[in-house]
């Protein structure tokens, strides 16, 4: 990776406080396009708006999906955006590229009556009684919330003491939002608190451990829960639950808590707010479930609808 790539990033984590995972897309992301330059005996410096265009033709050849090339040009037109405003470059050459748009495919959900088998198997999968309550108050909380997954197994053991109704959390950018907590999930959090802090003191006195600051901490090197080992502890849930271990993701589970406020005639603009979307566009998606509930009013209540 090149030092033009590295100092871009640095300056997105510093200037617009872009999170970990950010980072690491731009990484992946750039230093792909700069592969493809230097095959192409070009460099990011020298390469134009054909060559970009070019790359994103050869993307599109690889077979990666929309989503992936709308994400691919949006790096590269940052970093390109970073070149020209610190005086690297005396062009933008992205500024003028259209991007592929984005799929209009509608988001793999769960049912609510898979969210509560779900949930009844987290209660019962672990080797332990630790890792029981762990499960629940994480499926508990994931539900009741949705929360992305980095904002799940980073929670900061500070934001969940005196048994609260919402959840402070810091989400992308550092933008911070309220998130509630259903009743369920509330107790959920209070019996694995009352278990994880006895761990603690034990672990303390013991062996002289310091106390984490991590709702679930672990021995990883950020002090808390992956989210690799979320995603397959997810999965191995869904087997305990008797559901296809494809079809549960944690991000299937953020979708499930906004189509069911949806359904149940929540607002878009506050789901917007508790997803913790900077624009209502991303919240669109879920306007399907609006749909449906449309049409089944109009065919129970008007009278042309009636035999």
């Amino acid at each position: 990776m090149s030092r033009e790539i590295e100092n871009f990033i640095t300056a997105q984590a510093a200037e617009r406080a872009a999170s970990e995972n950010t980072q690491a897309g731009y990484r992946r992301d750039l230093t792909d396009f700069e592969a493809y330059l230097g095959s192409q005996n070009d460099t990011l410096m020298t390469a134009d708006r054909a060559r970009i265009e070019r790359y994103l033709v050869h993307c599109n050849a690889q077979g990666f999906s929309l989503a992936t090339r709308a994400r691919r040009l949006s790096a590269i037109k940052s970093f390109y955006r970073y070149a020209f405003e610190d005086g690297l470059r005396g062009d933008h050459p992205g500024l003028q590229i259209r991007g592929p748009g984005r799929s209009k495919r509608l988001p793999k959900t769960l049912s609510e009556a898979d969210v509560e088998r779900l949930l009844n198997a987290a209660a019962t999968h672990g080797r332990n009684r630790s890792d029981r309550l762990r499960n629940t108050c994480l499926l508990e909380i994931l539900y009741a919330s949705g929360m992305r997954v980095t904002e799940l197994v980073s929670l900061p053991v500070a934001a969940t003491r005196g048994d609260p109704r919402m959840l402070l959390i810091k989400g992308k950018g550092n933008k911070e939002r309220m998130v509630p907590l259903s009743d369920p999930a509330r107790q959920a959090l209070a019996d694995w608190l009352e278990h994880r802090n006895s761990l603690q003191e034990l672990a303390l006195r013991e062996h002289g451990t310091p106390l984490s600051p991590y709702l679930f901490a672990s021995r990883a090197k950020q002090g808390h829960m992956t989210r690799n080992r979320f995603y397959l502890l997810i999965k191995e849930i869904a087997v305990t639950a008797g559901i296809s271990a494809d079809l549960v993701t944690p991000h299937r589970l953020r979708h499930a808590f906004a189509t069911h406020l949806l359904a149940n005639g929540a607002d878009l603009r506050v789901i917007q707010t508790l997803l913790g979307h900077a624009d209502l566009s991303s919240t669109e998606i879920y306007t399907h479930v609006l749909e449906e509930r449309l049409h089944a009013l109009v065919l129970e209540h008007h009278p042309l609808a009636k035999p």
